[in-house]
């Protein structure tokens, strides 16, 4: 972890008397714009979900998210924006995301069907650079998470 990070999660653990370490630091999307794009959205709380490939943890040796574990969000610069807490994980095929769940993850207008066409963008996106395919049958990491602080809410 960056002297930067870290300083940011010394902040959260003292700000929250929680002593728990990172699951995971990342930034949401595959670009700087996305990335700031979908934090604006954690950050107003509309964005409270997240959809990520299980290949993908697979492919980079990490378990997938599980209920509790916390993540330090950077924004598209990089930089320490918020803490979430993922409060529910289901692994399922990609046809497997429902209306109510596109409507949580807050992203477009918020329907199943702008939440499929972008995710199957950005999926091919993901796998074209791995050098792969995408598959609607592959198994998707559907994540529950709630915002539990960012520092200017402190």
């Amino acid at each position: 972890m960056t002297p930067d990070l870290q300083a940011a999660w010394d902040r959260f653990q003292a700000d929250t008397a929680d002593a728990r370490q990172p699951y995971d630091i990342f930034a949401f999307g595959d670009g700087p714009e996305l990335a700031d794009e979908l934090l604006a959205l954690v950050l107003t709380g509309t964005k409270q979900a997240t959809a990520s490939r299980l290949n993908l943890y697979k492919t980079m040796g990490l378990r997938p998210p599980a209920p509790g574990d916390l993540s330090l969000v950077l924004d598209g610069a990089g930089h320490p924006a918020c803490v979430i807490e993922t409060t529910q994980v289901d692994i399922a095929p990609f046809s497997a995301a429902t209306e109510e769940f596109a409507y949580v993850e807050g992203e477009g207008d918020r329907s199943l069907a702008y939440w499929q066409s972008a995710h199957l963008s950005y999926f091919h996106r993901e796998c074209a650079r791995e050098g792969s395919f995408f598959s609607p049958d592959e198994p998707i990491v559907f994540e529950r998470f709630r915002l539990i602080w960012s520092p200017e809410k402190q």
